[in-house]
Formats: C-alpha cells, sequence, structure tokens
C-alpha cells in the first residue's frame, strides 16, 4: 500500500481498504439478507398481492382489487372472531395482567416468607407444551367430572359447562390465560428489582403501607414494564390458534372462533388463500392502531423516574 510522506495511508489506499471491509461484512451477513429476503420479504409482498386475488392455491391467482376486504366484513363468522378476539383483549389481558402484577408486588414483599418456592409454582406452567396444557384443562373444565366444578358443586354452586357453553367457553380460556402468566410474572418482578429501596423506605417513615408504596412508588416505576408484556399478551391474543384448535376447534356456535383460527380455516381449510391473506393484513393494521394506543396510554420520559 502506498504512503505519502509522514508514513499515512494514501486516501485511495483508505478508500480500497473501507470497500475491502464493508465487501467482507456484506459476506457475513448475506446468509441473513437472503433469508430475510426469502422467507419474510417475498412473503410479505405476496400476501398483500393475492389478498387483491381471487386465489385458491391451485389455480393462478386472478385479481379483484379490494372485494376480499369488502367481502370480509359481509362474513358473520369474520364479524364473530373480531368479537371474541376484542373480548379477549378488552377483558382477558387487563385481567391477566392485574392478577400478574398483584402476584410480582407480592412475591417481591421482603417480609413475605416462602416467595422463592412461590416464584418456581408461579413459571412451571409455562413450562408445560401447548397440546398438553390444553388437554389438561379439557379435563379439568369437564362439566360433570372436571376439578372445577367438583369444588363449585363442595360450594353449593352448581358449576356451568366451560368449553361447551357459548357463554363461559371464552372466560374458560381467560382462566387458562392467567394460568400461563408465569413469565409476565418473572418479568414483573425483575422490573420491581430495579426500584430503589431508598424510596420505599422513605415512604415508610412518612407512614405509607404497603398497597399504598405499591401503588404510588412501584406502579408507576414499572410503566415500561407493563407496557410490554401487555404488549406481548395482546400480540399472543391475535395470534392465538393452536389453544381453540385442539380444545373447542372454534366452537360451540364459533364463541371460540378467534381471529388467527379463522385465518387458518380460510387458508387451508377452505383454501381461500386471497381472503386468508386479506384477513392477515387487517390484522396487521388493527394490532398496529391498539400497539399505537397503547404507547400513548403508557407514555412515559425520564423525567418521571
Amino acid at each position: 500500500m502506498k504512503k505519502n510522506r509522514s508514513g499515512k495511508l494514501s486516501e485511495y489506499s483508505q478508500s480500497k481498504m473501507r470497500k475491502k471491509e464493508a465487501l467482507h461484512g456484506l459476506l457475513f451477513v448475506s446468509p441473513w439478507i437472503i433469508g430475510f429476503f426469502t422467507f419474510t420479504l417475498y412473503p410479505i409482498i405476496s400476501s398483500f398481492y393475492y389478498s387483491l386475488c381471487n386465489y385458491n392455491v391451485i389455480s393462478r391467482p386472478r385479481f379483484i382489487g379490494f372485494m376480499n376486504y369488502v367481502n370480509l366484513f359481509k362474513d358473520k363468522v369474520f364479524i364473530k372472531a373480531c368479537q371474541n378476539t376484542l373480548y379477549m383483549i378488552l377483558i382477558g389481558v387487563p385481567l391477566t395482567t392485574l392478577i400478574a402484577v398483584l402476584v410480582s408486588l407480592l412475591l417481591n414483599n421482603k417480609k413475605l416468607r416462602g416467595t422463592g418456592w412461590m416464584r418456581v409454582v408461579f413459571f412451571i406452567p409455562t413450562l408445560v407444551p401447548t397440546v398438553v396444557a390444553c388437554l389438561l384443562w379439557i379435563w379439568v373444565m369437564q362439566p360433570d367430572s372436571g376439578i372445577v366444578n367438583t369444588v363449585l358443586s363442595y360450594l353449593h354452586i352448581p358449576g356451568p359447562g366451560w368449553l361447551s357453553s357459548p357463554t363461559w367457553a371464552k372466560p374458560a380460556f381467560i382462566l387458562m390465560m392467567i394460568w400461563t402468566c408465569g413469565n409476565a410474572v418473572i418479568i414483573y418482578l425483575a422490573g420491581l428489582q430495579d426500584v430503589p429501596e431508598t424510596l420505599y423506605d422513605a415512604a415508610a417513615i412518612d407512614g405509607a403501607n404497603f398497597w399504598q408504596q405499591s401503588l404510588l412508588i412501584s406502579m408507576p416505576l414499572i410503566r415500561p414494564t407493563i407496557l410490554y408484556n401487555v404488549t406481548i399478551l395482546i400480540i399472543g391474543v391475535f395470534q392465538w390458534f393452536a389453544e381453540p384448535y385442539i380444545m373447542t376447534e372454534g366452537g360451540p356456535s364459533n364463541a371460540t372462533m378467534f381471529y388467527s383460527l379463522y385465518l387458518y380455516q380460510n387458508a387451508f381449510t377452505f383454501f381461500k388463500m386471497g381472503f386468508a391473506s386479506a384477513q392477515a393484513w387487517i390484522m396487521l393494521l388493527v394490532a398496529m392502531v391498539i400497539i399505537l394506543v397503547l404507547f400513548k396510554v403508557f407514555r412515559f420520559n425520564d423525567t418521571e423516574i
């Protein structure tokens, strides 16, 4: 390489070295780039094109414009799937979040004994495979011989039909969602560990009890953690497929026909791939709007901490 009189590389040599380094960098990341274009970007573009077509997988797609989107909102099952998914977002997600936060606050209380093994107890359900968990809950929710209704019978309370009842099927899935909130509890505990102990000490000196400290100190400071967990829960509800497919297949009377399950049926049962693609893009847009609203609701800045 050519050097000037001061012993430094010339501008031409430095430019050549930078190009060589850039080429080496591109070669190293090329597997990811190829994978991204092949398995992510191309399917995204294809799905948008198919959403504008009458496509049944076997024959060639026929362009029909936005008719798939118009027909979706005339489909009663699609409307029902949207209502079921919205029910889980407005009722299931807040209930699960509330219980997870309360449990994490109690487990973070150093005055309580046995919090170590209780953390393990709450986390274990998240390790159970989905299929096993679904079969377990089918057995637990049996109207005649299930554990839940058996316990209710001891209290002289008539147990509902749960998964066989259009009214109680979604609450049964909410119970299952709460049962698997161990991951959220662990994340909330991690957020609570970052709250300075001096704030609690100062509040205790002023006479604040545990719940006042939790409401006025812990909750405001773990808002980013709450935002993260709520976002993950909402995305999970939109992607809910395995549980309703295994446990109810969308029944009874479409009471558990959630968005992703109906999308799957349109694509791979009815072979209406264009219809399913339009449904996927609507889900993306709705999810983005909900997430943006959440970011507005949970807005925070460094000056608050």
